[in-house]
């Protein structure tokens, strides 16, 4: 990008406001390394980073990035074998302990696929928790190594505790004794050459023996290293050299663990680095409300409600711009600080800004292009070296841009053609555009010139523009309109400035039909705009008021759906309940039945199972109740059998059962048949006479011998979920129950196992079920259950 643009659109002052939100110098680093990209995958993937980091902000309400020091050159020296002192260590470990923090921070993200180039950066950073660890368990702070940092180190600094109160004890004696008070400038202990000494008199030294260490200025006092302390600051100094000796060891140590890891660290340092630019630009976003736009392989611009940023927000007048569709070209005129020169400053910053990867302060729908270059001549600059004036200076800089500016290319031209002959300068700015028009250069350019507002009604692919001004209030409102040129009012000023009516109208008179005849146009274009902004402002507020309402309506619906799945979860549920109870009923009593009937036949032991019996049948009638009743009259698929007669074998149909007849109504409708030990009523449409001969011994042996032919061996429950294989297998366990059968085969498959375990818990407390077994091989092994059945 031309260098002099980005400083005219004060690109430079974004990127230092930018800088302001990385927290640690390598972060700041790369905000000032961003440039303008025109390669479209480079900007998607740079507004990407920006938009992902945004969203996290917008999830967690704060940057997960934290200060951090740079130890590049740190982990040089650890490479190249260098040792690495206290400070340098505990910076490393500083730089380990946020890359973990980082790490965690980012995982608590609920949807890593929406923030997919963030969280892949944070997977690559390396913890190295025991490097972490290791480092601040040896060092506590820049200025010591923990006790803790080796056993070795912990003994030396015992024992020189140890010799430090022995010297001390002894000093303290020595000073206060009366022999060497009198000797002593007074009574303290104090240091020299890191031994321990005492301050004599000049005049005594010779009566304290021992190493004179030092001589106050004044030559009156000598610290003396008494002579019965000087072994012990021998051995003192000798554990000092040992204790330095194993601190070297231990950050040598520590300096070897730091370069065998170099590569990871320094790949987590640039990480870091890299992430704290991104939020950076991120949290730069939320300052002023941008949105990521839409991004557009080919040169244009759509800005919907565009704020300068570099305005305070509260005084900025949104702007909407459209260039590149049909329009390659824009004349914006208006008056003098209405506002032109920041729309052209605007639209050029945003591509800037665009290009660079950050979000831009505009509405959602907003639109941005990829260009190639973008050129602006903006200002009053003149050339003192070139001694050249405004309109000079104006156009070497325009020739530039005339030589390098390409159909990809944006050209901003601010007070095109001023600092001239106002004709040859409309001809210059005439020409200037239409050279651009012809080369297809998206081109903005505000003018006060009359002649350039025509000629971008006469010319395809030019449009005008204007910054609207209120004449009641002598003031411009700072508002871009689109498709209207900028009228001059400038009678009307005059005349609320209180200029002579009589003046205005001679002014007039020397204006000519055809000006007369466009300002009337431009007046009601202005008119008309004004009326269908209006409009479309009202037309914009009912929209949103429908899709509000839409919104409601699907909201409610939603919730309607919701409620309506849990009212059939809760009645499914309330069924089943009710059906298993009624069985768990059925199979007590039946139980019951079944012990009262292996007992002696005595007359109380009968009576028992009579009243079991009507248990039976009470409990029978509620089943019926809840699930239908099974014995209606049939809709005519069986012949009703003629005079029937007590004692005669019948096959019910709907049971599926074989009986004798008990008795018959008096109108041969209902038939009392005796199935078992149980007595039912059955519709006669329901029965078929059976055959003396074929009648096995015994209705009960017949009964069963009928249901054992239909039932099968194993019951398939593969594809079903748990609840509705649960029912089944109550269903088929009643049903061989009944029939006799003392071992079946449940097949659920392997899978998962959820079915497996469910079905087994099941059965454990089924009342029909003596014991289970998975299947052995060649039986299907863990994909079946051998249930055997009471």
């Amino acid at each position: 990008m031309d260098q002099r643009t980005l400083k005219v659109l004060e690109y430079y002052k974004i990127i230092s406001i930018l800088e302001e939100y990385a927290f640690s110098n390598m972060g700041k680093d790369l905000v000032r390394q961003i440039n303008p990209s025109s390669e479209l995958s480079r900007v998607e993937q740079m507004l990407d980073e920006t938009s992902q980091a945004h969203s996290y902000l917008t999830f967690a309400g704060y940057s997960p990035m934290d200060i951090f020091p740079d130890i590049s050159e740190i982990l040089h020296k650890s490479k190249i074998g260098a040792f690495l002192s206290a400070t340098e260590l505990l910076d490393v470990g500083r730089v380990l302990k946020i890359s973990g923090r980082v790490k965690d921070e980012i995982a608590k993200y609920p949807d890593p696929e929406h923030i997919y180039i963030i969280f892949d950066m944070t997977e690559n950073l390396e913890r190295q928790k025991g490097l972490m660890d290791e480092i601040f368990r040896c060092i506590e702070s820049e200025d010591r190594i923990s006790d803790y940092a080796s056993s070795k180190l912990a003994s030396i600094r015992r024992r020189k505790q140890r010799a430090n109160e022995r010297i001390k004890d002894r000093l303290n004696s020595l000073i206060h004794s009366p022999q060497y008070q009198k000797f002593l400038q007074e009574p303290i202990v104090t240091i020299r050459n890191q031994r321990y000494v005492v301050p004599v008199k000049q005049e005594h030294r010779s009566s304290v023996p021992g190493m004179i260490h030092d001589q106050s200025s004044s030559g009156a006092t000598f610290f003396i290293e008494p002579m019965p302390v000087v072994e012990a600051n021998n051995e003192l100094r000798q554990l000092t050299l040992e204790e330095e000796k194993e601190i070297e060891r231990i950050l040598l140590e520590l300096t070897s663990k730091v370069q065998s890891c170099h590569e990871g660290i320094l790949n987590n340092l640039n990480i870091l680095a890299s992430l704290d630019m991104i939020f950076a630009k991120a949290s730069f976003s939320r300052s002023y409300n941008g949105i990521c736009p839409i991004v557009v392989a080919e040169p244009y611009i759509n800005i919907v409600n565009g704020r300068h940023p570099l305005i305070d927000k509260d005084e900025v007048v949104p702007i909407t711009i459209r260039l590149g569709d049909e329009s390659k070209s824009l004349v914006i005129t208006g008056p003098n600080t209405g506002g032109k020169t920041v729309t052209l400053k605007t639209a050029g910053l945003f591509v800037l800004m665009n290009q660079s990867g950050l979000h831009i302060p505009a509405d959602y729908g907003s639109e941005m292009g990829i260009f190639e270059g973008v050129f602006a001549d903006i200002g009053d600059e003149q050339s003192i070296e070139q001694s050249l004036s405004t309109f000079s200076s104006h156009m070497v800089h325009i020739a530039k841009i005339v030589e390098v500016a390409n159909d990809k290319s944006l050209v901003l031209f601010d007070e095109l053609g001023a600092g001239t002959d106002p004709t040859e300068g409309a001809a210059l700015a005439m020409a200037i555009l239409d050279f651009f028009r012809k080369k297809g250069t998206c081109t903005m350019a505000t003018t006060h010139y009359s002649e350039l507002k025509v000629f971008a009604l006469t010319q395809e692919g030019m449009e005008n523009a204007s910054m609207e001004f209120d004449v009641e209030t002598l003031r411009p409102t700072y508002r871009l309109l689109m498709g209207i040129p900028g009228k001059s009012n400038a009678f009307e000023i005059s005349r609320r400035l209180g200029l002579k009516e009589e003046l205005i109208g001679r002014a007039k008179e020397f204006l000519s039909q055809e000006d007369i005849h466009f300002e009337d146009v431009l007046s009601d274009m202005e008119i008309n705009k004004i009326k269908a902004e209006e409009e479309r402002q009202e037309a914009r507020r009912q929209l949103k008021d429908v899709q509000r309402l839409k919104a409601q309506l699907e909201e409610k619906e939603r919730h309607i759906k919701e409620d309506q799945e849990k009212i059939l979860t809760r009645a499914q549920r309330q069924a089943r309940n009710i059906l298993r109870q009624a069985k768990e009923e059925a199979d007590l009593i039946i139980g019951e039945m079944r012990e009262l009937a292996r007992q002696s036949q005595e007359k109380e032991q009968r009576r028992a199972m009579e009243e079991a019996r009507e248990e039976l049948k009470r409990s029978l009638n509620k089943v019926e109740e809840t699930i239908g009743d099974t014995l209606k009259p049939s809709k005519g698929l069986l012949k009703p059998p003629k005079n029937l007669k007590p004692g005669e074998s019948v096959y019910i149909a709907n049971l599926d059962q074989t009986g004798q007849v008990l008795n018959v109504s008096q109108d041969g409708e209902e038939v009392q048949v005796q199935v078992g030990i149980m007595k039912i009523n059955v519709h006669i449409s329901n029965l078929r006479r059976v055959d003396a001969d074929l009648t096995p011994k015994g209705s009960r042996s017949r009964s069963r011998t009928i249901r054992n032919k239909r039932l099968s061996m194993e019951l398939d429950l593969r594809g079903q979920n748990l609840e509705e294989a649960l029912i089944n297998v109550d269903k088929y366990l009643d049903d061989v129950f009944l029939g006799g059968i003392k071992e079946v085969v449940l097949i659920h498959g392997k899978g998962t196992g959820i079915l497996r375990k469910g079905i087994h818990q099941h059965l454990r407390h089924h009342p029909h079920v003596d014991s289970f077994r998975l299947g052995k091989f060649g039986e299907g092994e863990s994909g079946v259950t051998i249930v055997g059945l009471k």
